[in-house]
């Protein structure tokens, strides 16, 4: 057994399991080590020590997080471990003490640090990387393969990681590009998991057994689904039906559970606190009004009294104005009830709040969006899933094994209970076996999002040739799994190539020539497909081009002549919900259709409520009886006659008539030929898709940032050697702009958008390179003045030049620019009350905040990039001026 250092596990007053001990002698025998194990079960001490070993050892330690929220919290409790001054603290906006032995740090923090050789990594020993499974994420994930691949060899990593099912190919990729890594997985949760279906008043065992518990072990195959919960879904789709046959309301009715009815079996059973995951903000706070409005209160008065006091400690530096602006007499009210929500859509400040009277038992239910299992410490006894479809940013989709996994991860608080408790509610469109078999099934493997960006292309190319920027970015763990599956691939293109050897054999004839024989067949069989394929394809794209324009509300034609359906989901998407005129609720296939459907009117929807409800779906089908309109008649479209259509037909004639003229179309063995020339065909398309697959993922990356180089020397921002270009004095400015539109903001930079204006004029502006609207409907802009209209426009003219420049280079274009906030953002630069800033739009609070941060992070970064000119001067003053009130708070 490994020895761990007395002093300490001095500092912990619990015994330590195998795996936390194994990550640390790891860490003590100088290895690197990935540790992926479940939620809540204590990998952070294997951080931990790395910390406490770079203090013995008089070395340096970065301490990095995925979000700001981790970082703060992760620095207050190092510094209640070490003290204040040997602990710092750099999230982009805080710089506390960064010079010393430990830093908190954000992991672009860091990548940032590498690509400027910032002195403060001299020394540096380890580096512990929370959430290392980020790296999968779409958006952020490559920064954290920037630093495994940028950090010096002799730099230590302590890895930690959510259970995933590939975690040993993610060590042996560390193990390559790190020297040395030990892999340690743990897949047992340290307080077990009972599971539970909650249908109407009951709570159900979701497996046979009567408890349903899991340990958090991934199983290939699962426990037994309860086979009472199955029968009685049976009988009531079976009382469905005959309902439907003769009408009336007899029978088993299933339904999920009041939010109160399920609060109040909570409580009896002593189940609280609980998490009750919700997947929109507005749900969240819907809930909590259905709690306050069913007169449900959880404290005593000892504990509203606490909460009074603990709620005005955090909230004294906010300025009451903005606190009644934000709603905080809604939330506190619903506070001293021991309820609460929890989401991005509040501001930092209001969140510090429901997590620390969460984690001291004062919040009793806390309903929260997905963000919640992000790492925030808010363990509870009970979790519970309302919904387990939640919006992906283009359709409704049942959650993962890992997305549900990550969330049930909360259940259960390690030396507090001795079972945590996972609560599904009952789900009207999902067959119960379907929802317990997310439970213990093995979690999806960890992917690669990493992708070269024109930031860290110019970046490279500052210290390095284009040859060696390319054997770097073949480190990654991108170019790693395309390597293992450019290996597999190669194996069965192998194993192909000799079976077709095999099969020719066959294809022989003793009275022609078989293969002039069967060359002709397939150009038939070809020109016979094609035609049909072209005129499906059409069609399939004119109904794809009109349902992915449709919008909540329009009134659309369905199929085969069936009436019209009012849009009331997935908008924009291939499968849009609709609500018939009869009250139902379908989904749009675009299989269903033979020609486009036709938007025949528009009405409003309701304002409260979802289409799920039946008073909702009624209230919808009331509008559409009020639209006239004439379902068009869906008969096949007619095909084009057209000269090469004619052509075609000409063509297929006189093959078949060759065909029929051919010797072998008269041998005995012809079905035997047409039999081997079948498996051939067959598996020579799928040893030709092997082999495209395998030249696209061969050196990807590497025609990636080729693409990108492109793009930086035909736009100046490279020059000089095509074998080694180096970055301009442009380019060399763009490397200091760390942004999604970072090319943008560049090109505006140089075209003097950015030049000439006064303060508010200019944060309205950069707002439009960070904000992106999440709202489907999106507002008409308002300009606040003449100045930001021209500008906007100007770089929205920037844009669409440079999206033209990107797809010729074969690249995806960047984001457009959004100006939605930009006048709310020059409200507040102008000094106005955050109750009018948002007054009458539709950003929330914390949204808002969010936003005005990163425009003010964003303003930072002009204020270095363009250091001696007037505009890094405005932008820096810029960035003061946002940083105000509640903003500032965060």
């Amino acid at each position: 057994m490994p020895v761990v250092p007395a002093a300490f596990v001095a500092a912990y007053d619990f015994a330590l399991d195998d795996f936390q001990v194994a990550g640390i002698a790891a860490l003590d025998a100088g290895r690197s080590v990935l540790v992926a194990a479940p939620t809540g079960s204590g990998k952070t001490i294997v951080g931990e020590f790395a910390t406490w070993s770079a203090l013995r050892d008089g070395g340096k330690c970065f301490y990095t997080t995925p979000i700001k929220a981790l970082s703060n919290q992760k620095h207050a409790d190092l510094c209640a471990r070490y003290g204040a001054a040997r602990v710092g603290l750099l999230t982009g906006d805080r710089s506390v003490n960064g010079e010393a032995p430990i830093v908190v740090m954000t992991t672009e923090v860091l990548r940032n640090m590498l690509y400027e050789q910032s002195p403060t990594v001299r020394g540096l020993r380890s580096v512990v990387l929370d959430e290392v499974h980020y790296l999968a994420d779409r958006e952020r994930g490559a920064v954290w393969e920037e630093v495994i691949i940028g950090l010096p060899a002799a730099v230590q990593l302590a890895c930690l990681s959510a259970t995933v099912s590939n975690a040993e190919e993610l060590g042996a990729w560390l193990a390559d590009v790190r020297l040395d890594c030990e892999v340690i997985i743990s897949e047992r949760r340290p307080v077990p998991l009972d599971h539970h279906y909650a249908i109407g008043g009951d709570l159900h065992p979701m497996f046979r057994g009567g408890r349903g518990r899991s340990s958090g072990r991934g199983r290939s195959r699962g426990p037994v689904p309860n086979p009472d919960v199955v029968m009685l879904e049976r009988m009531a789709a079976r009382q469905r039906r005959a309902r439907g046959r003769r009408g009336g309301h007899a029978g088993v009715r299933l339904r999920p559970p009041r939010r109160s009815e399920l609060t109040e079996m909570l409580r009896r059973r002593d189940w609280l606190p609980a998490i009750v995951f919700v997947f929109s903000r507005t749900g969240c706070d819907r809930a909590v009004d259905h709690l306050i409005g069913d007169g449900v209160s959880l404290t005593t008065g000892d504990e509203r009294r606490e909460i009074r006091r603990i709620a005005r400690e955090i909230t004294a530096d906010t300025d009451a104005d903005d606190l009644r602006a934000l709603g905080f007499q809604w939330l506190s009210d619903a506070l001293q009830r021991g309820v609460a929500a929890h989401h991005a859509g509040m501001v930092p400040v209001l969140k510090e709040l429901v997590e620390a009277l969460f984690v001291r038992g004062l919040v009793k239910v806390c309903f929260a969006t997905e963000t919640l299992a992000l790492g925030i410490n808010m363990p509870a006894r009970t979790v519970v899933i309302e919904q387990l479809e939640k919006w992906d940013g283009q359709q409704h989709a049942l959650l993962t094994p890992g997305q549900f996994t990550q969330l049930t991860g909360r259940a259960g608080r390690r030396g507090l209970d001795t079972v945590g408790h996972a609560i599904v509610a009952y789900q009207r469109q999902i067959d119960f076996t379907q929802v317990a078999g997310l439970v213990g099934r093995r979690v999806e493997p960890l992917r690669s999002s990493f992708a070269p960006t024109y930031n860290m292309a110019v970046n490279l190319l500052r210290r390095r040739t284009l040859e060696e920027c390319e054997t770097l970015l073949a480190q990654s763990f991108a170019q790693h799994q395309a390597h293992v599956a450019v290996a597999r691939s190669a194996e069965r293109i192998e194993d192909n190539t000799e079976a077709l050897a095999g099969y020719a054999e066959h294809l022989i004839s003793d009275v022609g020539d078989a293969g002039e024989y069967l060359d002709l067949r397939r150009e038939l069989t070809r020109l016979e497909r094609s035609g049909a394929r072209a005129r499906r394809q059409d069609r399939r794209r004119a109904v794809l081009d009109v349902l992915e324009t449709l919008r909540d509300g329009d009134v659309v034609t369905l199929a085969a002549g069936s009436g019209v359906g009012v849009v009331v989901g997935a908008a924009g998407s291939p499968r849009a919900q609709v609500v018939t005129d009869d009250r139902r609720l379908i989904r749009l296939h675009p299989q269903q259709f033979r020609r486009p459907p036709a938007v025949v009117g528009r009405v409003a929807l309701p304002t409260s409520g979802g289409p799920r409800q039946a008073s909702y779906r009624r209230e919808v089908a009331d509008a559409l009886s009020t639209v006239q309109s004439s379902p068009s008649d869906d008969g096949a479209a007619a095909g084009a006659d057209d000269a090469a259509e004619q052509a075609r037909a000409e063509r297929i004639a006189e093959l078949r008539a060759a065909v029929r003229a051919h010797p072998v179309h008269t041998d005995d063995r012809r079905a035997d030929i047409e039999h081997w020339a079948a498996r051939y065909d067959e598996l020579d398309t799928a040893t030709r898709r092997l082999q495209a697959d395998v030249d696209l993922r061969t050196g990807s990356l590497s025609r990636q940032l080729r693409r990108i180089v492109s793009v930086l020397t035909e736009l100046g921002y490279l020059e000089g050697d095509a074998a080694a270009p180096a970055p301009s004095p442009d380019g060399l400015r763009l490397a200091m702009l760390y942004a999604d539109a970072d090319l943008l903001l560049a090109e505006c930079l140089r075209d003097g958008v950015l030049d000439g204006l006064d303060d508010a004029d200019l944060a309205a502006v950069t707002s439009v390179f960070v904000h992106e609207t999440r709202a489907r409907d999106v507002p008409p802009v308002w300009y606040p003045t003449a100045t930001v209209a021209e500008r906007v426009e100007r770089v929205e003219r920037h844009w669409e030049r440079l999206a033209g420049i990107e797809r010729s280079a074969g690249l995806e274009a960047t984001r457009a620019p959004d100006a939605s906030i930009a006048g709310q953002v020059w409200l507040w630069a102008q000094g106005a009350e955050l109750d009018d800033v948002l007054d009458g739009g539709a950003l929330t609070g914390g949204d808002f905040v969010r936003d005005v941060k990163q425009i003010a992070d964003l303003s930072r970064q002009l204020g270095v990039a363009c250091r001696h000119t007037d505009v890094g001067a405005q932008a820096r003053r810029v960035a003061d001026r946002l940083l105000r009130g509640v903003v500032a708070a965060a």
